[in-house]
């Protein structure tokens, strides 16, 4: 999520707005081209928190960001984005204790001294105001006027929202000022027609209105069967073959089945924010692939059960198998079947089967001494990616696209098959978590050295300006998906013809006291969890 973005137009609740309740105005907003929601009531009782649960689901559904106003305990009860403070509030450092480094995290300043007194650390975000005079906050500070917001825009490491008085013809001096966004409140709910106005401050703000709001999914039977369409076309000519929609998946006889299985959960493997559902659907698949890859085995086909939460739009399910469907294609598999049950969060449970060979199947424990340990490509990438998004940092996407589009290594592993290569594992752990993983099963030591990966130039240019070392991203970054293998020099001298990245990344010899050297102190592999 770009949260600059995100902040163009920000609507906070009015629960003093006249026959308009806070979840009917939130509809308006939305309607009208909202893209960010704060939910704000000052008398805030438990009879409330129903309501409140009712417009963060509102809003999750149309992926937009919902905070609170003020009440920390009630942001994580009900499991809010984030937080808005004032200055009399918890402390952002609290907030961000509390509500997780993932959390939105905004804080209100009125002038410059505010600012100069405010731990931004903590913070993602800046309120400033009242730019205009408002009659919706009782205790409102001195109006600071346009000049005043452009003070703390200019002073301010953080995205400003300029706060109070605002309405579609003040909204673009603000945003000319500098601020990322405007909030809003009266303009929109004490106007004759609410989404009206929402609409016209959407336009001053330069958002497009929705046509329409997404509503959860809802018919399991219905829903599976728009999932599955796409892949019934495959099995046309296919008689041996009974297709999803069946209790069970008929397969052709396969001499050499590969069966492997894998996770995706958001919040783990995943965040929606950052990713579009055809992403996490071509991700799912080739991750889940990548391991038949490694044991040189043809994808045949490929199961899906699916965690599905009730704040997740039908039209969202539909191009997360949008995606799914693309990267089945891209490997001449099919989808055999799976299932559908709600979830708290979404989650996809993987299980794939390939044809492998008669002659060779790869193994972590055919490595031997004297052999160099090899990657079929550059490493780091993924980890460094990640990095950036949990950064906030657009200025390598390069990094990030290793990341959100890992790809199945086939290709590699044909080349490595064709050479009679016997050690090959594929990189979801980290250097260092998959290293030792041949080296248990071999026993036998490898020093390791992150090589030609930590040489990468848009690698070294992220680690340079964040601050890091590039051999420890080498070492311990995870979900790069190339392949690790083993073989001696003279071989690779043939393979590297084919693979022109592949590159030495350690060596194998007999076990002597550690299963690994060459780790910097602190560095481990990567984790799912």
């Amino acid at each position: 999520m770009d949260l600059r973005t995100a902040l163009r137009f920000y609507f906070i609740t009015d629960d003093r707005a006249p026959g308009l309740a806070p979840i009917d105005q939130v509809r308006a907003a939305l309607k009208g081209g909202a893209t960010f929601i704060q939910y704000r009531r000052k008398q805030f009782a438990a009879v409330d928190f129903a309501e409140a649960a009712a417009i963060r689901d509102l809003c999750r559904i149309n992926r937009v960001p919902f905070v609170v106003n003020d009440h920390l305990l009630l942001a994580k009860a009900v499991d809010a984005d984030g937080l808005h403070l004032g200055q009399d509030d918890e402390t952002p450092a609290v907030a961000r204790q509390v509500l997780g480094s993932r959390a939105i995290i905004g804080i209100s300043v009125s002038d410059g001294d505010e600012l100069a007194r405010t731990d931004l650390a903590p913070c993602n975000y800046v309120g400033s105001g009242p730019v205009f005079a408002t009659g919706t906050k009782a205790d409102a500070k001195p109006v600071r006027g346009l000049t005043g917001l452009k003070e703390i825009v200019d002073t301010a490491s953080l995205p400003v929202v300029a706060i109070g008085g605002i309405d579609a013809d003040r909204a673009p001096e603000c945003l000319a000022r500098g601020a990322a966004g405007v909030a809003v409140i009266s303009a929109v709910t004490r106007a004759p027609n609410p989404q009206a106005a929402a609409v016209r401050m959407a336009a001053a703000c330069g958002c497009p209105p929705r046509d329409a709001l997404d509503v959860p999914w809802q018919d399991e039977f219905a829903l599976i069967r728009r999932l599955v369409a796409p892949a019934l076309n495959a099995y046309t000519g296919r008689p041996a073959l009974v297709p999803p929609g069946d209790d069970a998946a008929r397969l052709d006889a396969l001499p050499v089945p590969v069966i492997s299985t894998d996770t995706q959960r958001e919040g783990v493997h995943f965040y929606r924010e950052w990713q579009s559902p055809e992403n996490i659907g071509i991700r799912a698949v080739e991750i889940t692939l990548s391991d038949l890859a490694a044991c040189y085995a043809d994808p045949v086909s490929l199961f899906v059960n699916l965690g599905l939460p009730n704040t997740m739009a039908e039209r969202e399910v539909t191009r997360l198998y949008d995606g799914l469907h693309a990267a089945l294609r891209r490997h001449n598999c099919r989808l055999g079947g799976g299932n559908i049950a709600r979830s708290p969060v979404l989650g996809l449970d993987l299980f794939a089967v390939g044809q492998g060979r008669r002659d060779l199947f790869p193994r972590r424990n055919a490595a031997h001494p004297g052999e160099t340990l090899y990657a079929t490509g550059p490493l780091g990438l993924a980890r460094c990616g990640l990095k950036a998004l949990e950064r906030g940092d657009p200025r390598f996407p390069d990094l990030v696209a290793r990341f959100l589009e890992p790809r199945a290594r086939f290709d590699a592993a044909a080349v490595l098959a064709a050479h009679g290569i016997a050690c090959v594992m594929d990189i979801s752990d980290g250097l260092a978590g998959d290293a030792a993983h041949i080296a248990r099963a071999a026993n036998l030591t490898i020093d390791l050295d992150a090589g030609a990966s930590a040489e990468h130039p848009e690698l070294r240019r992220f680690c340079t300006a964040h601050g890091l070392n590039p051999d420890e991203e080498v070492l311990a970054g995870g979900e790069d998906y190339e392949l690790l293998f083993t073989c001696r020099p003279q071989t690779f001298a043939s393979i590297v013809k084919h693979l022109p990245e592949a590159h030495p990344v350690g060596r194998c010899r007999p076990f002597d006291d550690d299963y690994l050297t060459g780790l910097p102190d602190g560095v481990r592999s990567f984790q799912h969890g």
